[in-house]
């Protein structure tokens, strides 16, 4: 028996949890598991986070909050050259947080999702 199931069997004794038999208890606490998020779901919510988890990708959903914006002024107002630029706006669109308009030889961004700012200002920690 490893140490996690040791403890499960420890707290099933305590009779802290409702759960009587050990195995049977840990079979239900898996299933417990996949039936909060499926793993599509998962894999998207990481992605998101992930994506949100760098100021140079929050900077820049607070700017486009404000207007849509080329590429060539982001660059500007972060001091990034264009290839960095672009990969960060680049996951910001596979995230789904902001999309892009061609106008000419211009690459506009926008928020695909104009509440992620309400969101990002509501998990604010001041």
């Amino acid at each position: 028996m490893n140490s996690i199931d040791a403890r499960l069997k420890r707290l099933v004794s305590s009779e802290i949890c409702k759960g009587e038999n050990v195995e049977k208890y840990a079979v239900e606490l898996k299933r417990l598991t996949e039936s909060v998020f499926d793993e599509k779901i998962l894999k998207s919510m990481e992605r998101l986070f992930k994506t949100l988890g760098d100021s140079t990708r929050l900077r820049m959903i607070k700017m486009l909050a404000l207007r849509k914006m080329c590429v060539c002024e982001i660059m500007v107002a972060l001091s990034m050259t264009q290839p960095n630029a672009s990969h960060h706006l680049g996951m910001l669109e596979r995230a789904g947080i902001v999309k892009k308009k061609k106008e000419g030889k211009w690459v506009f961004y926008s928020l695909a999702k104009p509440e992620i700012v309400d969101v990002l200002n509501n998990l604010s920690i001041h």
